[in-house]
């Protein structure tokens, strides 16, 4: 096995690469020990970080983090081809053919399709025959690993494929104050951790379906109302340090005023 030494834009050099890591004798005990499941969190991580990239417009970054990603579809393609499972040309040939059985406007004889919309529609279509074939519940596939936001999201859109939704926004909205006022009244009632719990989980499904009836992606807008509360927060440090203070030194008064002026300077 030649493993490279140098930088390489060949992908075969990547997957000697990683051979050599999982080498059982020669290899890195770290990478030697991993398993799919060990993996996975990482896998995860770095798909965040790409967003991430692309979220501050890090272009230099996104490339590296692209590079990351790609790192764990080949580990996670090696440990398939020790078990005989698969290998990496099975990805690349699943994936291939996926685009091309998805997209018969483009590489076969289907209708033509002139907007985004349309092929969102006609995705869906191909997904559905395909889990039909399969015998696969309607959300049997839609991965338990996803962030609770977003899964959710795509379930609800899953069953909205069929029917099965509000007819509109403004209905939805009515169910969010009413699992709202169902939170406050397990709490008011004195209702166990569980209960309320239950009822909060409520309240965020039914809030991430609102998001998908405004056409908003409910994990963006979170992502969104989280850099602006960081955002916020950190200008209410700023102008407590001048006063040489900290927020554990400040009332909640206090830094309710510094955020109402945070939301006019940083927004």
């Amino acid at each position: 096995m030649t493993i490279p030494t140098t930088s390489s834009r060949n992908i075969d050099d990547l997957l000697a690469i990683m051979r050599a890591l999982r080498d059982p004798v020669r290899g890195c005990p770290w990478d030697i020990e991993q398993n799919f499941a060990s993996i996975a969190p990482y896998t995860i991580e770095e798909a965040y970080e790409v967003a991430g990239a692309i979220e501050d417009a890090d272009w230099a970054g996104l490339k590296d983090e692209l590079g990351d990603l790609l790192l764990q579809v080949v580990f996670h393609a090696r440990m398939a081809e020790e078990q005989s499972l698969f290998d990496f040309g099975d990805v690349v040939s699943a994936i291939t053919d996926k685009m091309l059985r998805r997209h018969p406007h483009v590489f076969g004889s289907g209708a033509a399709i002139n907007s985004a919309a349309e092929q969102t529609v006609a995705w869906e279509v191909h997904k559905h025959r395909e889990r039909s074939e399969a015998a696969k519940g309607l959300l049997d596939d839609v991965p338990h690993a996803l962030p609770a936001l977003l899964r959710a999201a795509k379930l609800q859109k899953r069953a909205a494929s069929v029917g099965f939704d509000w007819a509109s926004a403004p209905g939805v909205a009515e169910k969010v104050a009413e699992e709202a006022r169902e939170v406050a009244e397990a709490h008011a009632e004195g209702a166990d951790t569980a209960k309320i719990e239950e009822e909060v989980g409520d309240l965020l499904f039914v809030v991430a379906n609102l998001a998908r009836h405004l056409k908003i992606d409910p994990e963006n807008a979170l992502r969104r109302a989280n850099a602006k509360f960081v955002r916020r927060f950190a200008f209410i440090e700023r102008a407590l340090a001048v006063q040489r203070r900290t927020p554990a030194d400040a009332s909640f008064d206090e830094m309710e005023a510094i955020w109402q002026e945070a939301k006019r300077e940083v927004g």
